[in-house]
């Protein structure tokens, strides 16, 4: 008895140690660790000096932007730009993957300096395809979009994208402001790397397929990043950090560097939404 109260125990004190808790509280205060203020402070100028041609803070299309106007959330629309067909359940599984990446940088915010959402939650609202048959299901759950084509791909409805209506009216939307989407999951077969920016995330089909239940999707969380302002540093790196998710190639999940940067961000861009 008194052995397996023992590995008992054990159990419960690996599963403490080895399985990471999601949307633990982030520090309550701007109180980065010292050995991070120089490099954040470093980006931030940076920042401040090249987005926009110097006006960073005049642009109104962040993801910080889509989360205020929604009050909580962030639709999507899948541009399939495959010739691939989907089943239901990779449907779901795709949305299901998209939600886990985007939380671990939600998860940065809770707690943190007003932030005022424990949960962002994501939701498809809309399919872009070329052809309808690539997509086997029947049921209403998303909006299909069958060969509207803009860039070579498929896109959901313009008068449904926040891209398009910075403004945030959808008068023209067929499903009105709940079936809007801020933003797009652009998935292209043989495309290599990834992009990102306001209007969403693109990389290859194979690369997110391949990768649907892996625990750090680095390619998505880094283009996911940049949706929220963060930087690329191809040709510079800040004081004292090397291995972060923003830095390509460099780390594989978002480190605390990288969540210092999402909530410098946070930081500068609160008061706009009255916080």
């Amino acid at each position: 008895m008194r052995t397996k109260r023992l590995v008992t125990l054990v159990a419960a004190l690996l599963a403490i140690i080895l399985v990471p808790t999601a949307a633990q509280a982030a520090p309550a205060t701007w109180s980065p660790p010292a050995n991070l203020v120089t490099p954040l402070a470093q980006v931030w100028q940076h920042q401040e000096q090249t987005y926009n041609n110097g006006n960073l803070y005049g642009f109104r299309n962040y993801g910080w932007d889509q989360i205020m106007a929604n009050r909580g959330y962030i639709n999507y629309c899948v541009r399939w730009d495959s010739t691939a067909t989907v089943t239901a359940a990779q449907r779901d599984q795709i949305h299901a993957a998209l939600a886990r990446q985007h939380k671990k940088w939600m998860d940065e915010l809770v707690g943190h300096n007003a932030w005022p959402y424990g949960d962002v939650p994501v939701r498809v609202v809309g399919w872009a395809v070329r052809n309808r048959s690539q997509l086997q299901w029947t049921d209403t759950s998303v909006d299909i979009y069958v060969n509207d084509i803009r860039e070579n791909a498929p896109q959901c409805s313009v008068p449904c994208g926040r891209f398009f209506n910075q403004n945030g009216s959808y008068p023209n939307c067929p499903g009105g402001y709940a079936r809007h989407y801020d933003q797009s999951l652009w998935l292209t077969d043989g495309f290599g790397g990834g992009a990102g920016g306001d209007w969403g995330q693109r990389m290859g089909r194979e690369y997110f397929m391949n990768n649907i239940n892996t625990a750090n999707m680095h390619i998505l969380l880094h283009e996911i990043g940049h949706t929220w302002g963060l930087d690329d540093f191809y040709d510079w790196t800040p004081t004292g950090v090397s291995n972060f998710i923003m830095r390509a190639g460099s780390s594989t999940s978002i480190t605390e560097f990288d969540a210092w940067m999402l909530r410098d961000w946070w930081r500068h861009l609160k008061s706009r939404y009255g916080y």
